[in-house]
């Protein structure tokens, strides 16, 4: 999944599969994970977001099933 880069202290990149609705971040740290089940609306609200960080910790973060993808 192509990721795009945003500005944030947390987060290095995000990307969306519309079809079946994943969402991958890179963490600072280079970790990566997939959140399942991500409407196409909390991904675009995200990348639109004034504090990328602050909503994924507040909308995305422990609210949908996460899995560690990379590092």
């Amino acid at each position: 999944m192509e990721r795009l880069a945003v500005k944030s202290c947390i987060l290095r990149s995000v990307g969306y599969d519309a079809a079946q609705k994943n969402m991958e971040i890179e963490f600072s740290s280079g970790l990566v994970f997939q959140y399942a089940g991500v409407p196409a609306k909390i991904y675009a609200d995200l990348m639109s977001s004034d504090s990328v960080g602050k909503y994924f910790s507040e909308k995305v973060r422990n609210r949908f099933r996460a899995r560690k993808i990379g590092a």
